[in-house]
């Protein structure tokens, strides 16, 4: 319905531009310039017209998209993003509407009439240093504010932030987390297997793979008010880590390792009561097209609301070596848990696993 409002509008405009057009060139051809004159006159008006239906669309437009709106942002860091976004409009918005009710205006005030002559004002050093030097600066220092917000994002995580992995494949994501030792083992893309080691993990070459955790159904475990550094790459082609609640992105480029973090600020349940929605979840989407299944892409992030909850589920995830492998040697689980260093609070079950 919208569509066919809005064709129909266009259309009007067509039609009545092509009657003016056909009415001005007939009385060309018959010699009566007073029909130019009103010709003129109507183009003008049409214009003031079409700015003013222009503007109460765009307002239309905002009431009807406002609750489809991402809610309030999930993480420290991505409310100085929206406070960067909201200045970007109000700026940004207030010299667009600033030119453009000045360029409609004008077309109406100065419309061409008999004996009006045009003035030929041909340059203004002035003035010309004055339009490209003010939008310079105020484009600097809104790029200024960016780029420190993104050094801020990619520098090193602070020293407790939790670890985890997440890796593109087409069509999913695989999440990995450092089990009691803290660390990540290595991966070589030499041994992935997608029966038994979708990672290509190492377990020969570095022991830290022992007790690494890998989650194949795309759900991410953090907790609220503590760091999570996300290790980003990608399984075969170009994807992108999408955080849309989180306001963060980042591409999963083959062969290279990109890192960002962030702290969230409202668990799951907290944004559920937010939104009103029962069946909220944060969703980690693949901001790229990376191939026919790219639509299925889809993952989730679970937000704790305390350390203890996220130690409990850490408690119910086996290794992924004992997922695939299994180990009769496998010491039972314990209830020591790390918390304070760059570990997940995971329970080490895998000290005494015998390598297959």
């Amino acid at each position: 319905m919208s569509f066919t409002i809005f064709a129909l509008v266009a259309l009007f405009f067509v039609i009545v531009f092509q009657i003016a057009k056909a009415s001005e060139y007939a009385g060309i051809l018959r010699g009566e310039e007073k029909v130019k004159a009103q010709s003129n006159k109507l183009m003008a008006t049409l214009l003031l017209l079409f700015f003013i239906f222009g503007c109460w669309g765009i307002y239309e437009c905002h009431e009807a998209m406002i609750g489809k709106m991402l809610p309030k942002s999930a993480s420290l860091q991505g409310e100085v993003y929206d406070t960067m976004l909201n200045v970007t409009v109000v700026v940004t918005g207030i010299v667009f509407f600033a030119t453009q009710a000045l360029l409609f205006w004008f077309s109406y005030r100065y419309q061409a009439k008999e004996g009006r002559k045009a003035l030929f004002y041909p340059h203004n050093n002035k003035l010309e240093l004055l339009w490209t030097t003010i939008p310079a600066i105020g484009m600097l220092i809104m790029v200024v504010f960016g780029l420190k917000h993104w050094v801020t994002i990619t520098a090193p995580a602070p020293a407790n932030a939790q670890i985890v992995e997440i890796v593109g494949k087409q069509f999913n994501w695989l999440i990995r987390y450092p089990g009691a030792d803290g660390q990540l083992g290595k991966r070589n893309f030499r041994l992935i297997n997608d029966a038994n080691n979708v990672l290509g993990l190492d377990y020969k070459g570095d022991a830290h793979n022992m007790d690494d955790i890998v989650n194949q159904s795309g759900e991410m475990h953090v907790v609220k008010g503590r760091p999570v550094k996300l290790i980003i790459g990608s399984r075969d082609v170009i994807h992108d880590v999408g955080l849309p609640q989180f306001r963060y992105k980042m591409d999963a480029v083959p062969g290279i390792t990109t890192t960002l973090w962030f702290t969230p600020s409202i668990s799951t349940e907290e944004m559920k009561k937010i939104t009103g929605n029962p069946n909220f979840v944060y969703e980690i989407s693949c901001d790229q097209i990376c191939g026919n299944g790219h639509y299925s892409m889809r993952g989730t992030v679970i937000v704790h609301e305390t350390q203890d909850e996220l130690n409990q589920w850490f408690k119910s995830q086996k290794p992924d070596y004992v997922v695939n492998f299994g180990s009769s040697n496998a010491a039972p689980a314990s209830d020591s848990t790390n918390t304070n260093g760059s570990g997940n609070g995971a329970v080490d079950t895998t000290q005494k696993v015998t390598m297959r």
